[in-house]
């Protein structure tokens, strides 16, 4: 593609750290690793960081600290990756989908409390709920911060502490998102963060958890490296565990992405409103949603089609828009809906009219750092171009600025920009 859908942002100072850890002789397990986990911690506001070797490991091992396994239920959403499914699957728990919210698409928390009110009855016992008509234990409830956008999390936490279940945040997308003042994943028992290629922050694969909680920190560490406990021998192995470490290498590039992290949100940001401003006035597009009291982290750029039998329209969008050489993706299928979940459809959830609504309409555009106004403007015309042969639906007016005022503006602004990407020109 001329304009792919991503590209990581690797400069000088990734390629010598990752040239000094290859030259140091050790590879994994090394000085790096802690170094990685301990700036992380404190850049995500918790006491405990461990490192992954993907964000879905790090999903995996938040779910088997807590002991969530056969016989229990968590609530979560559909619309999501499907790696906030599978690290329940992994554990044979069983998820149980809700509706999301149509302007921010994140998970409805009125409908967690309509679930749980509707489906399940208190069990004196276990002081948990049990579901009415499965007699599974409702264990958690699983936010996903989806495209970076923080959930409303004072009201999930609420409901949690009312009916004593875990939260497990999916942040792997919102990397510096803040919700009300506060970083994504601190609202939580434990946490998950990813280092995809097109996340925010990469080291190439990767994840990390994190957790205020002491038990649950050590155990993960334990559980990432074959069972093995801190301080016991090479060959005893105190539980079963797996082999999610994160090699020294990656360490090595995530230190260097993460002193360079405000410098990468501010430019998605920057990004992000470069796209709001050209694409403003077109009505047969929804933008990005905002929340109230939220700072989103810019992970991708998504738009909404606002027509009628969305999805053919969508995919012929996206279809026009590759043949102009413009990446872009429909993002997400719904999870209940994925082939593989076809047959363990038992609880997990009824029709979600929002969640099927939102995968039909979204397109998520090219989107990174690096971007230029130039790039952006040139999908931007693309896009109108497209909607405007398949839906007749007119360009607004120009907006007004050249691509090099933009460029001299931005830049000049770019240390005033906000990381929600609002206040770009005072366009908001």
């Amino acid at each position: 593609m001329r304009i792919p859908l991503s590209r990581p942002d690797i400069g000088e100072r990734e390629i010598e750290y990752v040239t000094r850890a290859l030259k140091s002789g050790q590879l994994s397990m090394g000085p790096r690793l802690a170094e990685f986990e301990q700036k992380f911690a404190a850049y995500a506001g918790t006491r405990f960081a461990v490192a992954t070797n993907s964000g879905t490991s790090a999903l995996h091992l938040c779910v088997r600290a807590l002991g969530i396994g056969e016989g229990d239920e968590v609530i979560t959403t559909s619309f999501s990756f499907v790696a906030s499914t599978n690290c329940l699957l992994y554990e044979r728990a069983t998820p149980v989908f809700v509706d999301i919210e149509p302007e921010t698409l994140s998970i409805n928390p009125e409908k967690i409390r309509e679930a749980i009110t509707r489906d399940y009855a208190w069990d004196r016992g276990q002081r948990r709920p049990i579901n009415r008509r499965t007699g599974r234990t409702l264990k958690a409830i699983l936010p996903v911060h989806v495209f970076g956008l923080p959930c409303d999390m004072r009201a999930i936490v609420t409901i949690a502490r009312e009916f004593n279940l875990y939260v497990i945040e999916d942040a792997c997308e919102a990397l510096g998102a803040t919700c009300r003042g506060r970083h994504v994943g601190t609202f939580g028992d434990t946490a998950a963060f990813a280092f995809y290629p097109n996340k925010q922050l990469t080291t190439a694969e990767g994840g990390m958890v994190v957790t205020n909680d002491p038990r649950i920190g050590q155990l993960c560490r334990s559980l990432r490296n074959q069972g093995r406990d801190e301080g016991s021998g090479w060959l005893r192995h105190d539980r079963l565990g797996f082999n999610y470490r994160l090699s020294e290498l990656h360490c090595a590039l995530g230190l260097a992405q993460l002193e360079r992290m405000d410098e990468l949100l501010v430019a998605r940001a920057h990004v992000a409103a470069i796209y709001s401003h050209e694409l403003a006035g077109i009505n047969s597009i929804r933008l990005p949603g905002k929340c109230a009291d939220t700072v989103r982290s810019w992970f991708v750029y998504v738009i909404q089609l606002r027509c009628e039998s969305a999805q053919p329209i969508r995919d012929l969008v996206i279809a026009k828009l590759r043949e102009s050489g413009v990446g872009c993706q429909a993002y997400f299928p719904p999870i209940h809906e994925q082939p593989y979940l076809q047959d363990a459809s038992e609880g997990v959830g009824p029709f979600l009219p929002l969640t099927r609504a939102a995968s039909q309409s979204c397109i998520a555009l090219p989107f990174f750092a690096s971007m230029t106004v130039e790039q952006v403007r040139e999908v931007c015309a693309a896009l109108k171009r497209v909607l405007g042969e398949i839906l007749e639906d007119p360009a607004p007016a120009e907006c007004g600025d050249s691509p090099e005022e933009l460029s001299a503006g931005s830049r000049a602004r770019r240390g005033s920009l906000n990381a929600n990407g609002d206040d770009f020109y005072g366009l908001s």
